[in-house]
Formats: structure tokens, C-alpha cells, sequence
């Protein structure tokens, strides 16, 4: 008996070293760049998910491209050139669909701040830069649905893009990197706001200036003394100029066209802007952040 069970104990499984019986860490958690690109995944999840208690925002995020193509395409369009300017104003309307992104970040974000999200997250293991990427990574997929709203609209308008698919897909693409960089400083507001409800009027004091003295909709020279030289250098000038260019829809008869060098090089003007401010206001909203943080 004690023979069979000192076979028995002789032949028991070895126990598994520790390493093997834990996986190592992950190679996310090693690396900082990783680990701060898998937070901001989960929590631009976090903040989709979230939309499905605030539909108002998501609903107002595509209700209102309609309603600016219905308002200026038909109501100031037909004194402008009819279909040939509904053609023609597609590109700052998504222009002025990306720029608007920067509100939903703001509200978004001032929100979380006000509920104490923000200073729950606070209490868990992840990056500071990570919690203001996942808000602006989440406005970025809200900022497709507007633009995929904004572009059926333009076709039910009559807009066609008459370049290759190659240059259709550059012009959305360059779209969409404007709008991450419109989200930052959209970001950056919400920081500096006391609440919600102040964030969202100092979201939009700024926003429609900057919209509307530009050439999404006429021409910025047609405009008077020095706000011709601001629609000028105005990205949101560019990026519809860039769009029109890449899109291959040309301007309609009267419309007096620049000749500065924002509207020769729209494309890289538009590009360099974008990670300007990428690069600006990430460095201030992270700054920001730490500040009212650690009060």
C-alpha cells in the first residue's frame, strides 16, 4: 500500500514554474506609446457608447448639416447662382460640418468634467493625454455621420464631384484631419470653462466668426477691408478651397477668385494648419488638464 502511493506521489505532474503559470505583460503595457493608444480606444468606446444616453447630441450632430444645405442652398443659393452655387458651396459646407465639430467636444467633455467622470477616471492607472485623445478620437467617428449626412444632402442637391475617386477620398480624408484638430481646440475650451453651460457659449462665440468670414460660402475678397485679408489666411477658407479643388467643382459665374497664396496651395496650407494646432493645442489642453487637476 505505501509502495502504490509512493508511485503514485512519484508520478504526480510537476507543479509549473511561476512563468509560466503568469503570461508576462503584454507588450501594450510595456510600451508607453501602446498603452496610451489602447486607454484612448477604450474610452473613445466609452464615449460612443455614452451617446446612447444623450441622443439630443447625436441627433442635433445630424439634423443640423440638413438644415444649413436647406438654409443656404435654397434660401440665399438661388440669388447666388442657383444649382451651379449649390454645386459649388458643398465643399464649405463640409467644411463648416468639420469646423462644427469642435462644439461637440466641448460639450462632451465639459459635461464629463461638471459629472465627476472626469475625476473618477482620475483614480485609475491611465494617461492624462489619454482621456483627452479618447474625446477627441469619439468626435472624430460623430464627425464621419455629419459628413456622410452633409455629402447625401449635397447629391440630393445636385452635387457631383468630377475628379478620380483617388482625389474624392484625399479631400475627405483632409476633411477629417481638420476636424481632429478643430476637436482639440475644442478640447481646450472645455478646460478653461467654469461649466457646461459656459463652455457651450464659448464654444460658438468664436466658431461662427470664423466660419462665416471666410470663402466656405462667398468669396472672402467680396468682403470689406481687413476681413478680406482674414478670410484670406482662414483655414476654414482653405480646407473649402482645397475640397472644391479636390472634388474638381469649379466656381460660378461672378464669383471673384483669389489669387494669394492660401488659395494657390489649399491642400498644404490646410495641412500644415491642422497639425499646427494639433501640435499647439494638445501641448495646452494637456497643460491645461494637469492644472485644473490637481487642485
Amino acid at each position: 500500500m505505501m509502495t502504490a502511493t509512493t508511485q503514485a506521489r512519484g508520478t504526480r505532474t510537476p507543479r509549473r514554474p511561476a512563468s509560466a503559470t503568469f503570461p508576462s505583460p503584454t507588450r501594450a503595457r510595456r510600451d508607453p506609446v501602446l498603452r496610451v493608444l489602447a486607454e484612448s480606444a477604450d474610452l473613445a468606446l466609452r464615449n460612443l457608447l455614452h451617446l446612447r444616453r444623450t441622443p439630443g447630441l447625436l441627433i442635433t450632430c445630424l439634423v443640423e448639416p440638413v438644415v444649413y444645405a436647406m438654409l443656404i442652398g435654397y434660401v440665399f443659393g438661388n440669388s447666388l447662382g442657383g444649382p451651379a452655387y449649390r454645386e459649388y458651396m458643398v465643399g464649405g459646407l463640409l467644411a463648416q460640418t468639420v469646423a462644427f465639430t469642435t462644439t461637440f467636444t466641448t460639450l462632451g467633455l465639459a459635461r464629463d468634467l461638471e459629472q465627476g467622470m472626469v475625476d473618477r477616471f482620475r483614480a485609475l492607472p491611465i494617461s492624462r493625454v489619454a482621456l483627452l485623445l479618447g474625446r477627441t478620437t469619439s468626435d472624430l467617428a460623430t464627425c464621419v455621420a455629419s459628413v456622410a449626412v452633409t455629402t447625401t444632402c449635397g447629391l440630393l442637391m445636385g452635387w457631383r464631384p468630377h475628379n478620380s475617386p483617388f482625389a474624392v477620398a484625399a479631400g475627405f480624408l483632409l476633411a477629417l484631419l481638420f476636424s481632429f484638430a478643430m476637436s482639440w481646440i475644442g478640447v481646450f475650451v472645455a478646460l478653461i470653462a467654469p461649466n457646461t453651460q459656459v463652455a457651450g457659449s464659448l464654444g460658438l462665440i468664436w466658431l461662427f466668426p470664423a466660419t462665416f468670414v471666410s470663402s466656405a460660402f462667398v468669396s472672402g475678397s467680396s468682403l470689406p477691408g481687413p476681413l478680406s485679408t482674414v478670410a484670406a489666411w482662414n483655414p476654414i477658407t482653405s480646407l473649402a478651397g482645397a475640397l472644391r479643388h479636390l472634388f474638381g467643382n469649379t466656381p460660378p459665374p461672378g464669383f471673384r477668385v483669389p489669387h494669394n497664396w492660401p488659395a494657390q496651395h489649399p491642400s498644404l496650407y490646410t495641412a500644415a494648419c491642422s497639425v499646427l494646432l494639433i501640435a499647439v493645442f494638445v501641448t495646452l489642453s494637456t497643460w491645461r488638464y494637469r492644472t485644473r487637476t490637481s487642485r
